[in-house]
């Protein structure tokens, strides 16, 4: 088991819950604070990663403004249609042979001022009724228009689609290597499930913001300037009645959106929070089951479901206030506009085809306002998590790798300890002044209690962690002034935890060497006595195993992990207890396996099991992050000091023969 400290993390907002590593499948850690979303540099930032697509925006914008133009042009066109049938009712009804100004001086004086006001303002012929000719080419023209005014918005809408999803599979390539650049401190201070939800949920999410929202921000901003133009045109007066509606809705969104901003910072922290939750329940789920801790794992489920029920229901209940109340605006806007329209048209000063028109572009004017309003909501949630992937892309990385690296000249294994200090919280030293040297082909066992840091001296070696002071050699080079590739190219490491992926037994193998021909691979197999039991199985090697490796026993991954190892051939190998999860006679199996690929190569053997350690060429005794003692199983046992202590507390009641012997020298 890892002696590894929980390591202090650059917090991500929400922080993991005060308290130390994690909740675990019982835990009941306090929720993340809210904090205030800093949305317009989020925004920025956000619209900023779009610039690698910058012709295609430009080409997205030009096709918007057709498109709009033709849209607005529209109800211009069908208002002179209205004009034409009005006015062939109308000079249906008068006399023919007469002239407009006759007719209206005619109406005058028989006491119909208002009817001659309105005939005044008419285009009308006397005695001649609808002109379908006329009326024929005005629906024409407005059909042409309409439906080139959607071709050119789904060319936008494709080429936008193409846009949005470039964008977010460069910010998913940007996640990805982000990850692979981060120490594995930080991956010791985040629980996986909030950070497997930013990197899923989270550039989910804003992926779906952007597809719903620039397109349509886009087409409703350029309706708005060209509903307006059009307007204007028709009635400057109407016009002024409508623009009353953009101050009202700017200051009833704002008000309605500083109330929703928090609420959906809330929702997607608790969708992280609540995911972390069921990722480790879910992995522990054996021990929850074997405790009879399920009622304490629902029980925190609920809570933090709660939670997230309470922020997402306020989310969407505050910013869905928005959408009646913009069109409640936009109705009143409407009846403004008509009242006023009819009496224009009943003084003459306008047509009903211009009050038509008229009425229509109010539509369509708030009709883009309350559609932008109603995307408030979507677009905070969006912002919401696209800062939560902001905060990853701005973690700190571990250092570079030098510019010019260097090789050792001939890999041999050897490695040295200089005075190494090394500490995961500056307050409290673990390693300090720390000088080893381990030679080729020697095996090198670290022992200790839990806490030692027995895994933290391997972490050293591996470059996982910085150290404070000193220096470590490979080979007689600065593992520093290499690259970390070309480092761990040269490193065998077995863990305690085993790692397997979804896929062939024959696939997991090569893991550790991909170039590796189904010889080699079988060979590895052999030699640490995988061969044996994938014999057994139906599909033999191309047998699949999944993630957890839920279709073989412990002891067979241990197995499988140790073969990864042999295959990779290292020049130095790192065995955190490997054999704890085999079977005794299996582990004296994989003990000759390994005393055969040990030779030539420097081993660094962690173990809690003192028995798989005595032919170790040094044993060196941690405590406290110092090595208290080194030497040979022999030497360290007729010393009688902390060794002893260990090798006593696990064979006490079973010393016999040479042991007891050992045991009671000096």
């Amino acid at each position: 088991m890892s002696d590894r400290p929980t390591a202090p993390a650059r917090p991500m907002a929400p922080a993991r819950p005060a308290g130390g590593g994690g909740f675990g499948p019982f835990g009941r850690g306090q929720m993340p604070a809210e904090k205030s979303m800093n949305f317009g540099p989020s925004v920025r930032r956000l619209l900023r990663r779009l610039s690698p697509e910058r012709p295609k925006i430009l080409a997205v914008i030009g096709l918007a403004v057709i498109s709009v133009v033709f849209s607005v042009i529209g109800p211009k066109l069908l208002g002179r249609a209205t004009d034409v049938i009005f006015s062939g009712v109308i000079g249906g009804r008068l006399p023919a042979g007469t002239t407009k100004e006759q007719a209206v001086q005619g109406l005058r004086a028989s006491g119909h001022g208002d009817f001659a006001d309105m005939l005044a303002g008419m285009d009308v012929v006397p005695g001649r009724g609808i002109d379908i000719g006329a009326l024929g080419t005005v629906l024409a023209w407005v059909l042409a228009l309409y439906v080139a005014a959607s071709l050119f918005m789904w060319l936008q809408g494709r080429l936008l689609n193409d846009v949005t999803q470039r964008t977010v599979f460069r910010l998913r390539a940007d996640v990805e290597d982000k990850l692979h650049r981060l120490p594995l401190k930080f991956f010791d201070g985040q629980p996986r499930g909030e950070l497997l939800s930013r990197v899923t949920n989270d550039i989910d999410n804003v992926s779906q913001t952007l597809q719903q929202t620039l397109s349509q921000l886009l087409s409703s901003l350029l309706t708005v300037v060209g509903v307006l133009v059009m307007m204007f045109v028709i009635s400057p007066l109407l016009a002024a009645i409508a623009l009353v509606t953009i101050p009202v809705t700017m200051i009833v969104t704002g008000q309605i959106a500083k109330r929703s901003q928090k609420q959906f910072v809330a929702q997607w922290a608790h969708t992280g929070t609540l995911n972390a939750h069921i990722e480790e329940a879910f992995t522990g789920h054996e021990l929850v089951k074997v405790f009879g801790r399920g009622p304490e794992v629902e029980q925190v489920f609920r809570e933090r479901n709660e939670a997230l029920y309470k922020a997402s229901f306020g989310a969407q209940f505050i910013s869905g206030i928005i959408m009646p109340t913009m069109m409640f605006i936009g109705n009143l806007n409407y009846v403004a506009i008509a009242v006023v329209g009819a009496v224009r048209v009943a003084g003459g000063s306008m047509s009903l085809g211009d009050v038509q028109a008229f009425i229509q572009y109010s539509r369509q004017f708030t009709q883009p306002l309350t559609q932008v309003a109603s995307m408030a909501n979507l677009l905070q949630s969006g912002v919401a998590s696209a800062e939560r992937v902001f905060e990853l892309l701005d973690a700190e990385e571990q250092e570079p790798d030098p510019a010019d690296p260097v090789l050792p000249e001939t890999r041999r294994g050897r490695v040295e300890f200089e005075h190494v200090s090394f500490s995961y919280d500056p307050e409290q030293p673990l390693i300090e002044d720390l000088s080893l040297v381990a030679e080729p082909g020697h095996t090198i066992a670290i022992v200790g209690p839990t806490g030692a840091g027995k895994t933290t001296l391997v972490n050293l070696i591996m470059r996982f962690y910085e150290l404070d002071a000193g220096r470590i050699t490979l080979d007689g080079v600065d593992i520093t002034a290499m690259r970390r590739e070309d480092l761990r190219a040269q490193i065998g490491m077995v863990l305690q935890d085993t790692w397997l992926f979804g896929g062939t037994i024959r696939d997991n193998i090569a893991y550790g060497n991909p170039r590796a021909t189904d010889e080699e691979v079988q060979a590895a197999a052999r030699a640490t006595y995988v061969d044996r039991f994938v014999r057994t199985l139906p599909d033999g090697y191309d047998t699949v195993i999944d993630e957890e490796g839920g279709n073989i026993s412990a002891g067979e991954k241990q197995l499988l992990t140790i073969a990864r190892a042999f295959l990779a051939n290292p020049s130095l190998l790192i065995l955190d207890e490997a054999t704890s999860s085999v079977d005794t006679r299996t582990e004296v199996l994989v003990q000759h396996a390994m005393a055969a690929l040990r030779s030539d190569r420097t081993s660094f053997v962690i173990a809690h099991r003192l028995s798989t350690i005595r032919d170790a060429d040094l044993i060196l005794v941690m405590e406290a992050g110092s090595i208290v003692e080194h030497g040979t199983h022999d030497e360290l046992l007729a010393a009688r000091g902390a060794y002893h202590r260990l090798y006593s507390s696990q064979f006490a009641g079973a010393l016999t023969g040479d042991d007891a012997s050992a045991a009671e020298v000096g």
